[in-house]
């Protein structure tokens, strides 16, 4: 988020991308070659929104310790700062996005967590708090604000895992705090919570869930709050997925959340398998 709090920002890049219909379609015909499967996401958000998601071929895809491209974008370690430069179209009306994101991490943690009972799943906060430099040429636009950077990975679809995850990431007093409260494939549940700061990563209890509402779509929206949260802005909405903006409270002080809410039975499901082309499309 802008450090006025009209913007906001999120990009993932994609390696076998987990949301795929080529993908999906690839592995159940014998094949699915993560590779070949490579996206930039970036949904910018606020009085100039944005939305691209290409998919790309292995081909268009480089990739080192150092530096992701996929087609005309590419994420780079340069020393202690991650450069992103993309270049993309927007969907569904072609709009450019192109500009220059500088991220530099207040500190880097190393401690990926399990979020299956198989470690099949994980997921790892690399940055909690840092800070971000946005300079975009389409649209005509440059802010700076707070960030956060981490990744998920695992060696099977998300769906085979997860029926559904609800995460959040705040900056409180007391440090960055991310919360996850996780069903598994499985019927079972996964909730934990981290607070980092200086270094360290405490555990800490979810407190309790509050129903935010559900969103166009229908999906529900949990926060786990020691008060009533409150929906700031719905920053996407899909059939299977939201992103909010919420104001919580955590260790009695009120604070603003990234919030997410992920439905992989929604997903799976065929209307949305039929309709994702039109909002992912593949340039192999």
């Amino acid at each position: 988020m802008s450090d006025d709090g009209q913007h906001g920002l999120t990009i993932i890049g994609f390696v076998g991308s987990v949301f795929s219909p080529y993908y999906k379609y690839a592995r159940k015909n014998g094949g699915g070659d993560s590779e070949n499967h490579c996206a930039l996401n970036v949904a910018l958000y606020g009085g100039k929104r944005r939305w691209a998601m290409t998919e790309r071929g292995a081909t268009r895809v480089m990739r080192d310790a150092k530096k992701f491209s996929v087609g005309p974008s590419s994420m780079t370690w340069e020393e202690d700062d991650l450069i992103i430069e993309i270049n993309e179209r927007c969907m569904p009306l072609p709009f450019a996005i192109r500009g220059r994101v500088r991220l530099t991490p207040g500190q880097c943690y190393d401690a990926p967590v399990a979020i299956d009972a198989h470690n099949k799943h994980f997921w790892h906060a690399v940055a909690p708090h840092a800070r971000v430099t946005v300079e975009f040429e389409k649209p005509d636009l440059s802010w700076s604000g707070a960030g956060y950077h981490d990744m998920n990975w695992g060696e099977e679809p998300l769906e085979h895992g997860f029926k559904k995850w609800t995460w959040l990431r705040a900056k409180t007093q007391s440090g960055t705090q991310v919360l996850y409260d996780v069903e598994r494939r499985d019927g079972s549940n996964f909730s934990f919570g981290s607070c980092f700061k200086d270094g360290r990563a405490i555990e800490r209890d979810l407190p309790p869930a509050h129903n935010l509402g559900r969103g166009f779509w229908g999906m529900a929206r949990t926060v786990h709050s020691e008060a009533k949260p409150r929906l700031i802005s719905t920053l996407e909405d899909a059939p299977f997925y939201t992103r909010n903006h919420v104001e919580m409270t955590l260790d009695g002080v009120p604070c603003e959340a990234f919030h997410e809410s992920l439905s992989l039975d929604r997903f799976i499901s065929p209307i949305v398998q039929i309709i994702l082309p039109f909002r992912m499309p593949r340039r192999a």
